[in-house]
């Protein structure tokens, strides 16, 4: 459970790293990022449809990021709250003593 656990955290690392990525990439108003790659204005750096492809694939990974934020934080929580099996004795011990 634990290796899939950190297999999911190191997914979700690489999902932010990615998104911020395509978020750079994007063009923007005044051309920033995004013009260093495909040169000037005319260009693109996927085809014609280059706005069209950054902005579904930025969503679809903002949507992506934003359930594996929810999924981790919930099973975070859970790994907290767990109890080991000394916890466990113990508390059978304190409640036997009263």
């Amino acid at each position: 459970m634990t290796f899939f656990y950190y297999f999911v955290l190191a997914l979700f690392l690489f999902v932010s790293v990615l998104l911020c990525a395509v978020i750079l990439i994007q063009e923007s108003r005044s051309m920033g990022l995004g013009s260093s790659f495909g040169g000037d204005a005319g260009t693109s750096l996927f085809g014609t449809s280059t706005a069209d492809v950054v902005k579904k694939t930025t969503s679809w990974l903002a949507s992506i990021f934003l359930f594996a934020c929810v999924i981790l934080s919930l099973w975070t929580a859970a790994l907290g709250r767990t109890k080991t099996p000394s916890q466990l004795n113990l508390m059978t011990e304190q409640d036997l003593a009263r």
